[in-house]
Order: C-alpha cells, then sequence, then structure tokens
C-alpha cells in the first residue's frame, strides 16, 4: 500500500512529513511523487517520481492505471488548483479501492469562491471579514484587492486607497474588494475526520510572511481560534487537512479572511505540535477508526524556520 503526493514541485518537508507517517504503519508504505516537471526538486527526495500529464490531458482511467501498477492506494494532493479535479473523481477513486484527502465539491466551492465564502459564513453569524464587488472612490479608508477565485498572494494589493482599489482592480479579471485590517495574522491548522468532526487544530502565528509564504512560524495556544476553525472547518463540510487565515485586530476580534482545504506550505509545523494529519489519513483510508489515536498536543510551542537547503550526491 503505497502514497503518491502530487503537484510535488519542492514541497521537500512535505514529503518528509508523508514519510514519518509512513514508516509508523506496518504495510511499509512507499512514497510515490508526481509534478508535471520532469526535474522538480521534491523527486529527488521520494522513492518514485512520476512525470505526470497536465490534469487536463490526464484521464481517470489511465490514473487509476498507473495507481493499480504501483499499488497506491492513498493520494495527496498538495495544490489548490488541482483540488476540484480529485473531488470530482474522489468516489470513483474510493470504488478503486484508492482514497484521496479532499474536501467535497460543496465545500470546496465555498472556500475557493471568496464572495460565496463570505455569504455563506456572514448567513452563519461568523466573523467573516467584510468582501465586495465594488466600492465607491470617495469611500475613506483602506482596501486590500485580490481575485475573486485566486490562491496565494498572487494579484494581491494591500493597504491601497479606495481610488488606487479602483485602479488596480482594473488589472484583475474578477476582482474583489476587502477592507484592510491591522492586527496579528494567525493560520490555523484542523483536521476533519471522515465523520465531518474536527478532530484538533493547531494555531501558528505568521510572524515573517514573505510573498505570501510563512518564513518564520509559531505555535501558540489561543483557544478562541482553535474552536473557531474548528467550528468553521464543520460548518463548511470539509474533510482532511484544512488551513485557515484569521487577523486579529488591536481590540482582539477576529476577522476570517480565507480557508485554503489543503496541506499549507508551514503546516508541517502543525504535525510536529500534534496534528497528525497524514497518520490520521492513512489509518483511515485503511478503514481504522481515529477514536484510539487522539489528538495530543506539544507541551511546548514550537517555531519553525524556512530556508534553503543543499542536497549533494
Amino acid at each position: 500500500m503505497n502514497v503518491l503526493v502530487t503537484s510535488i514541485s519542492k514541497k521537500v518537508p512535505l514529503i518528509e512529513k508523508v514519510k514519518d507517517a509512513a514508516t509508523r504503519d506496518k504495510s511499509n508504505f512507499k512514497v510515490y511523487v508526481g509534478d508535471t516537471f520532469a526535474d522538480c526538486i521534491g523527486r529527488y527526495f521520494s522513492d518514485a517520481f512520476w512525470k505526470m500529464p497536465l490534469l487536463e490531458n490526464l484521464h481517470i482511467q489511465e490514473l487509476i492505471k498507473y495507481c493499480k501498477e504501483h499499488n497506491i492506494k492513498v493520494i495527496f494532493p498538495s495544490r489548490e488548483g488541482e483540488l476540484t479535479y480529485f473531488s470530482e473523481r474522489k468516489e470513483y477513486l474510493k470504488m478503486n479501492n484508492i482514497y484521496v484527502m479532499v474536501s467535497e465539491l460543496d465545500g470546496l466551492n465555498r472556500t475557493q469562491d471568496k464572495l460565496e465564502f463570505y455569504n455563506f459564513l456572514i448567513e452563519k453569524k461568523y466573523p467573516v471579514i467584510k468582501t465586495r464587488l465594488c466600492i465607491d472612490e470617495k469611500d475613506t479608508g483602506f482596501y486590500v484587492v485580490k481575485d475573486r477565485f485566486g490562491t496565494g498572494s498572487l494579484n494581491l494589493h494591500l493597504n491601497v486607497t479606495s481610488v488606487e482599489a479602483i485602479r488596480v482592480a482594473k488589472q484583475l479579471r474578477q476582482p474583489i474588494f476587502q477592507p484592510y485590517i491591522v492586527g496579528t495574522e494567525y493560520s490555523i491548522d484542523v483536521y476533519v475526520d471522515t465523520f465531518g468532526k474536527s478532530k484538533g487544530a493547531i494555531v501558528r502565528e505568521r510572524v515573517l510572511v514573505v510573498n505570501g509564504e510563512s518564513q518564520i512560524t509559531k505555535t501558540i495556544q489561543y483557544k478562541e481560534l482553535e474552536s473557531l476553525a474548528m467550528g468553521l472547518a464543520e460548518v463548511l463540510g470539509l474533510y482532511g487537512h484544512v488551513m485557515f487565515q484569521i487577523i486579529v485586530d488591536s481590540n482582539g476580534n477576529p476577522h476570517i479572511i480565507e480557508c485554503n482545504p489543503r496541506f499549507g506550505g508551514a503546516s508541517t509545523l502543525s504535525i510536529e505540535a500534534g496534528l497528525d494529519s497524514f497518520y490520521w489519513f492513512l489509518l483511515e483510508a485503511q478503514g481504522e477508526s481515529l477514536e484510539k489515536y487522539p489528538f495530543i498536543r506539544a507541551n511546548k510551542e514550537l517555531t519553525q524556520i524556512r530556508y534553503p537547503k543543499d542536497l549533494i550526491f
């Protein structure tokens, strides 16, 4: 019983955490990785590499054939853009004894459309950041402008006036406007089990962010945010590892910014802190209940520094 991590790129820490989870299982998993780029860095840290076709060219039968030939029973998608592909085929893959850590399509759609995300959560009385399709040049205050369906920091404009916001919005395909909030930014990792229940959460303070990714991150005990994120994951109908971005302003009020329903770049810190997402999913894929595997949070706070490292062989 082997594992495939797709769109691996240079996500070496992710591979290492999947390997850690696999080696704890008596089945002696091998970790395969896939990417459309033949010379991606991640291939050198795996047990085997698959140069995958583009998803639009990957027929489901070709995927199943590869998995069966290599005894792959578990797939971990790692890129936002491939989640819909796997979610749409999740049940058919399961019929072929292949399990994918991905949410159902309804839950994905609620998170990937930022306006739908806002409308859904505001109706549920959650403190989600106000999201609009348009603003007036006479509006005061400062704004964040981003793509309605975009991911990461691409096409993100922070702390701009209404006039500037309207100008930069013309460069985006489907822009949305949100108020710029000064505060502390947190990422919260959550694991949701096969019954739709949140098993645990780890709050991470984003100390240093470069190009939208945390370079220095530290865990922090923050019960209110833990409970908020766990409830969010359940009400949104998500599954597996999911991550929320929340800003807490100077008055202590949380503002839910977005949800990434997948494993994040700095989420390896949460695994170190006790959120055993990959191992829990491997167990669930084998039909095991997680009741015997409690969430045990690390008894001290951890700091993660992400940095480049050479491999010479």
